[in-house]
């Protein structure tokens, strides 16, 4: 499964990108106004970042303004997504956008028919939110299921889920387990992928038990440093 961050802090995720897990960015309209700054060039700065895609959203309501919004975003960057709500007219933006060969995320997904039609409409991704759906007191993962079912009952459709709305390390297991093909989530969920107590406490151990030895563990020589070594011996 790809991991996405959904951030537009550009220091937060240079530093996260360096860990050589983070497939692509996700931002919206209220990521870009926290980052207080000019959109257009933290867009392009966080394009620098990452070969992956990053998605950035519209805010026009109409297809009209969509299509307008969208070109321009693309033309940002090479691996701008433009990001399009689920809507009739969002759908209609994604037709067109699509086929002028710009790629479309599809968000604000919140049912299995958004799903089909956004995938109809040549979305490469779907962005359901499983968070705002638990919210309301149903399991947001169920819809990541449902979506998966039905695109795997039609191989023609290529859109790609994109699980969305990720509030905690749960969600991302759960989405990978429901077959989805990405999941973006804020970096400190990002950061906590790897975080156990076991892991800390048997780490421990383990360093106490080695410290009670009194070895020293072996370094590895460069090849070089080693026959630059062996020569001087000689």
């Amino acid at each position: 499964m790809k991991i996405f961050l959904d951030s537009a802090d550009a220091e937060y995720i240079a530093r996260l990108c360096d860990t050589g897990m983070v497939d692509g960015i996700t931002t919206n309209p209220s990521l870009l106004a926290k980052a207080g700054a000019d959109f257009i060039g933290v867009l392009r700065g966080i394009c620098a970042l990452t070969a992956g895609p990053v998605s950035a959203e519209v805010v026009a309501t109409d297809a009209g303004g969509m299509l307008a919004q969208g070109r321009a975003l693309a033309g940002i960057a090479e691996n701008v997504i433009v990001k399009l709500p689920s809507t009739w007219e969002g759908m209609r933006a994604c037709r067109a956008l699509v086929e002028e060969g710009i790629d479309v995320n599809v968000t604000l997904c919140f049912s299995v028919n958004q799903a089909l039609i956004a995938a109809k409409a040549g979305a490469r991704f779907i962005s359901p939110f499983i968070g705002r759906i638990d919210d309301t007191g149903e399991d947001g993962m169920e819809l990541i299921e449902e979506i998966r079912s039905v695109y795997d009952n039609y191989p023609q459709l290529e859109t790609e889920i994109l699980a969305a709305s990720i509030r905690h390390v749960g969600h991302v297991g759960d989405a990978a387990l429901a077959g989805a093909d990405a999941a973006t989530m804020p970096p400190k969920v990002f950061e906590a992928l790897m975080a156990h107590p076991l892991t800390d406490k048997g780490l421990q151990r383990f360093l106490q038990d080695w410290e009670r030895t009194g070895q020293t563990m072996p370094a590895v020589t460069d090849s070089a440093d080693g026959a630059a070594a062996s020569e001087q011996g000689n």
